[in-house]
């Protein structure tokens, strides 16, 4: 019986997965408001019926899209050398993950921004998700811009607050931009000429 019980789960599990998977290429792609329930489950070869058994709602879908979008970027994030890099290790981090990114993760990229923009009003259903994890992207820059001041690797002038919120539009921005037009913007260059730019403004005098 546990065999069986193991087999189930395991089933069970694959099953979310091409769920979640099948979700986030039509949620990318017609938005989540213009993508039900019945499509997500055609896509990923399911019964409405068990698409709802395993996520209770498509509300409860979208937010096992965004936990796995979560999950993919914190495994990245957790190869990186150090829990609190320098500036450089830091640059050089967000320019492997756009190299990532343009490579494999388009889709990813893709529902970011078509969720962003369904969700810019208050009270929509992700509003304040989107701007607590805007405001945790700008916290961790804020404390590595403090940490490189303190350590004397970057201007002691510098704003961390300003430079963070520039920082993370940058970000947000070159991905739309990328987004619009692959074949004009190359997402891993702007990134590598901007943070270059940055680690050269930062530099003490």
């Amino acid at each position: 019986m546990a065999g069986v019980k193991g087999q189930v789960q395991r089933r069970g599990v694959e099953r979310r997965r091409a769920i979640v998977d099948a979700a986030m290429e039509l949620f990318a792609r017609r938005g989540v408001r213009g993508t039900g329930v019945a499509a997500v489950a055609e896509r990923a070869h399911v019964t409405p019926s068990a698409l709802i058994h395993h996520f209770g709602s498509k509300d409860g879908l979208v937010r096992a899209v965004l936990k796995e979008a979560d999950r993919r970027a914190l495994e990245r994030l957790s190869a990186a050398p150090d829990a609190e890099p320098t500036l450089r290790q830091a640059f050089d981090w967000f320019v492997r993950d756009a190299e990532h990114t343009a490579t494999a993760e388009r889709q990813l990229a893709a529902l970011h921004i078509a969720l962003v923009a369904e969700n810019l009003e208050p009270g929509s259903l992700l509003h304040t998700w989107f701007r607590d994890r805007g405001r945790g992207l700008r916290n961790h820059l804020v404390a590595l811009f403090s940490r490189a001041v303190a350590d004397g690797s970057a201007r002691a002038d510098l704003e961390p607050a300003t430079l963070a919120a520039e920082t993370a539009a940058f970000l947000e921005g070159v991905h739309l931009l990328w987004l619009l037009d692959p074949e004009q913007v190359d997402l891993v260059a702007v990134h590598r000429s901007y943070f270059d730019g940055l680690a050269a403004r930062l530099r003490p005098k």
